[in-house]
């Protein structure tokens, strides 16, 4: 994962001496080891292989890393980002900012989402946006277009926004006092789950179209989240997707997370989203005695 990779974290991070992998590890057995003819006669008609690499105590296989170092490494990166975070996290409590983090594949409607909640709700709350992907600004234009302020972050071959990025996309901003501002990740399931942002609470955004096992294929993100919106509800009657599965699914990788059915197209369940976001609020916000 990210966090021993390095991807967005610098040239350095994650890479020291012999472990510079592109540089220094050549794979010998890509010439010594030869694969069968296609066109000779040893057939694999059932093959029931699995391989996992993820089994190690740092729960990722690097070639030529071992474990301990890989988890060393890791504490390294995401103790850096922590302390970035919690940088965040007390400059957003200053002025009173809820901020969530809404987390997803690609293609699974955040953007659309975002759109229609800063739409619904700039009139209670002043509301900005910070927009993550690889290139383009093109989910902050969207966004500008409702008339709230967004910053777009572009990550490169990063797979994910870290808190030292949220923390110069905050120099960007005006936040006023009892603001919410949401952060849309980057599009993966995956690296995002490790990496705080100082946010209130990570949203995960799941649509009816991506299969009821996501939550079992991708569990660090689902464990790291406080809710699950699933999207795209309006589209159930033309898929076969089972929405209780889904569900158990979620709960299994994490017996705390919340789930919401909602479409950000028909508005369905969103009444229930912002009721969501209000109480928290109310209750992270309010009690510190700063505006809401």
């Amino acid at each position: 994962m990210c966090t021993v990779c390095g991807c967005g974290t610098g040239p350095s991070m994650g890479r020291t001496g012999s472990e510079n992998h592109a540089e220094t590890h050549t794979h010998e057995h890509d010439r010594d080891h030869s694969h069968a003819n296609p066109h000779g006669h040893h057939h694999h008609d059932h093959v029931e292989a699995s391989l996992d690499f993820g089994k190690g105590d740092a729960g990722v296989n690097l070639p030529g890393v071992s474990q301990q170092r890989t988890i060393r490494i890791e504490r390294d990166i995401l103790s850096k980002n922590n302390a970035f975070a919690h940088a965040n996290r007390v400059r957003l409590r200053r002025t009173g900012t809820f901020a969530l983090n809404f987390v997803s594949s690609p293609g699974s409607g955040k953007t659309s989402l975002l759109v229609r909640a800063v739409n619904d709700l700039k009139a209670r709350w002043p509301v900005a946006v910070i927009e993550g992907d690889q290139q383009t600004d093109r989910d902050a234009q969207r966004i500008r277009a409702t008339g709230a302020p967004a910053v777009q972050i572009n990550t490169g071959k990063g797979c994910h926004l870290d808190a030292h990025m949220v923390g110069h996309a905050l120099d960007h901003l005006r936040l006023a006092a009892g603001s919410l501002l949401f952060i849309e990740n980057v599009g993966n399931l995956v690296c995002p789950a490790a990496f705080d942002l100082g946010e209130a609470h990570k949203v995960v955004v799941l649509s009816v179209t991506e299969g009821e096992d996501k939550p079992l294929k991708y569990p660090d993100m689902f464990a790291a989240s406080d809710l699950m919106l699933l999207n795209k509800v309006d589209l159930l009657p033309h898929l076969e997707f089972d929405v209780d599965a889904c569900v158990a699914a979620a709960l299994r990788v994490n017996p705390r997370i919340q789930v919401l059915k909602i479409s950000s197209r028909t508005g369905e369940g969103l009444a229930a989203f912002y009721a969501w976001i209000e109480a928290r609020v109310a209750a992270t916000i309010e009690p510190a005695g700063l505006p809401a």
